[in-house]
């Protein structure tokens, strides 16, 4: 299968390199107020936000950044699922679709709400995109990451900046992805529709030797069924491309473990994840 090739993904962010460095001035939030919001909460706010605004830059931006942006070529997609979480995001001029996702980076030197509980990034590559709706020689993933930073123009308030980028091939996240899953026991349900995991039960029948049920799949471990629906499926943090996982790691994820569940450590940290995520790509990489 062709995939996109490394000088097309050099290409491209050739062409997207002039987003480093851009503030979403439409949204600005001073200090004071930053107190009152966990960084979660900034994210779902600065995330639909960005989404909507990256392929109208030139329409929001002011001074310097303005003209830095009238040539990325980005436009909004048509969405191939027609709903609200529509694939891919955006088409761009040479021909690429391009699918966004955001990786929040804590500010520096801001006060903000603390969690209760530790949490996991949220950004993900669901299992509405599958090998069934990707073009492996068009689709490519574009990660942003952005940070809440002073205003070039009003430093007491603060707002939504890009401070990095990485444009990587949908089709090795995907696969990769995928991977992860099977080799951690879980399946499909359907054709391509239901990501699902060894439930203790399941997990209980393999220790066992014995077969599992695949007819049916839970939601919780309640239900009593072998498998249950994958509720962490395609979180960025879990997929074991290489490229992905060294650019997240590059923007503080290892650097404060989070506790989180993992299908076969429910007591595992995310520090933990990624280091196995790397680890897993490696293996992928010398069987390729």
């Amino acid at each position: 299968m062709l995939m996109v090739n490394e000088q097309q993904l050099s290409a491209l962010e050739e062409r997207l390199a002039p987003l480093k460095g851009v503030q979403f001035d439409v949204l600005k939030l001073p200090r004071e107020v930053l107190k009152g919001f966990e960084p979660s909460q900034i994210g779902s706010i600065a995330g639909a936000l960005m989404d909507a605004c990256i392929p109208q830059l030139e329409k929001i931006v002011s001074g310097e950044d303005k003209d830095k942006v009238a040539g990325l070529g980005l436009t909004k997609g048509a969405g191939i699922l027609k709903d609200r979480e529509a694939y891919p995001d955006y088409q761009h001029d040479s021909g690429m679709r391009v699918e966004l996702k955001l990786l929040y980076v804590n500010p520096k030197d801001v006060e903000m709400k603390v969690p209760s509980t530790p949490r996991e990034p949220s950004a993900r590559l669901s299992q509405k995109v599958t090998v069934k709706n990707v073009q492996a020689d068009k689709d490519v993933l574009l990660v942003v990451a952005y940070q809440l930073q002073p205003d070039k123009v009003d430093g007491d308030l603060f707002v939504p900046t890009i401070i990095d980028f990485s444009v990587l091939p949908v089709q090795a996240c995907i696969e990769a992805r995928d991977q992860r899953l099977t080799d951690a026991g879980g399946r499909w349900f359907g054709d391509y529709q239901t990501p699902a995991i060894l439930s203790r039960r399941g997990k209980a029948k393999v220790r066992a030797e014995q077969p599992t049920n695949k007819e049916a799949y839970g939601r919780k471990e309640s239900e009593g069924r072998d498998y249950n629906e994958d509720t962490n499926f395609g979180k960025l943090a879990r997929i074991p491309y290489k490229k992905l996982q060294e650019f997240i790691a590059k923007h503080g994820l290892q650097a404060v473990p989070q506790t989180v569940a993992s299908e076969g450590n429910p007591t595992s940290t995310l520090e933990e994840e990624i280091l196995e995520a790397v680890s897993a790509a490696d293996d992928l990489a010398a069987k390729s």
